[in-house]
């Protein structure tokens, strides 16, 4: 078994590794592979340079740690929640993001309370890092709300998933609220902000999604036989010696973080962080010490390839990449939920 999970996560970086490749000759640019390798090596047009350094590079590789840190947090939420259907939005940390961006754009970095519908004043307003800032405070603000009922009160993981979704329902009224009372362009630009877009990456982006997500899986993997003693149960992990209650509050609390970043950064992006550990668990078993490893190569290579997807399909523009994983995790995981009722009556 363990020489197969070895092999899967050797697949997976190759896979990886090819289909980044391939994205970044990809596009609406109809640049050559000739023409890319030379700008790729500074030789090409400034234009062609301009597209894969500026453009592509940075998309590329925030699909590959949002990806990661999406799969890799849906992983731990399951593993500590023992809920399958758990997912980095199970806490409503999506939309608790989605609320303080709106509130950013519409009332605040846009200046749509001045600036009435004169897109030309938003255009000159308007701050990205505000925005991302403001949905970064309000989804962790969330989630610690949660968590510190959870401490008081000693909410189960079951109790725990439902808070959580009360939370996001009250921040979707809220959102619902404050876009109702926003002007034309200011509700156009939260409804845009909220698409899960990789457009809008950028190196520094990267980089700021890059330290939480490393940070993260560092704690995950040294961790890694706590979580496999999760796995049979409470009562037996305790009887190791595991702080259960402590594990929880601080993985909730690291993939919260985690999500909150990613999706400030580049707005919601769904069904990553559900789909690959289902897969991963199915492919290699439950072992943390590599499932870890492999969830986050399983997640960037999904989210790299919805990208390109979302750049070929858009013909001349890009989808919001968001909306790919959707059209391709829904059915995906109606399939598995099938395959898993099957074996249930078998």
């Amino acid at each position: 078994m363990e020489k197969r999970r070895k092999n899967v996560i050797r697949i997976l970086l190759l896979l990886v590794i090819l289909f980044s490749c391939i994205s970044l000759f990809t596009g609406s640019s109809y640049m050559s592979l000739t023409d890319g390798i030379s700008a790729l090596l500074g030789k090409g047009t400034a234009s062609n340079i301009r597209i894969l350094y500026h453009i592509r590079i940075p998309r590329i590789l925030a699909a590959l740690i949002a990806g990661a840190g999406l799969s890799v947090a849906g992983l731990m939420m399951q593993t500590v929640l023992h809920n399958p259907m758990a997912s980095p939005s199970t806490l409503g940390v999506s939309n608790a993001a989605v609320f303080g961006a709106n509130l950013s754009i519409i009332a605040f970095s846009g200046g749509f309370l001045e600036t009435g519908n004169r897109l030309s004043s938003y255009l000159s307003g308007t701050n990205p890092y505000a925005t991302g800032s403001m949905a970064f405070v309000f989804a962790l603000g969330s989630v610690l709300i949660i968590l510190g009922l959870c401490r008081i009160r000693s909410f189960s993981p079951s109790v725990l998933v439902l808070a959580g979704v009360a939370m996001g329902s009250v921040w979707t009224a809220a959102t619902t609220i404050l876009q109702y009372y926003a002007t034309d362009v200011g509700l156009s630009a939260a409804v845009i902000w909220s698409f899960g877009d990789l457009g809008r990456a950028t190196y520094e982006t990267d980089l700021i999604m890059l330290i939480p997500v490393l940070l993260s899986m560092a704690v995950f993997l040294r961790k890694s036989w706590t979580y496999n003693a999760m796995i049979s149960g409470e009562q037996t992990a305790s009887g190791l010696g595991v702080s259960v209650s402590t594990v929880r509050f601080g993985t909730l609390l690291l993939t919260s973080m985690v999500t909150a970043v990613c999706v400030s950064c580049l707005g919601i992006i769904g069904f990553v962080g559900i789909i690959c550990p289902h897969v991963i668990k199915k492919l290699i078993g439950h072992n943390h010490e590599y499932s870890v490893v492999a969830s986050a190569l399983l997640g960037s290579l999904l989210l790299v390839c919805a990208d390109t997807m979302a750049r070929c399909l858009g013909n001349g523009s890009s989808l919001p990449v968001g909306a790919i994983t959707s059209l391709l995790g829904a059915p995906f995981f109606l399939a598995l939920i099938l395959g898993q009722r099957r074996d249930d009556h078998a």
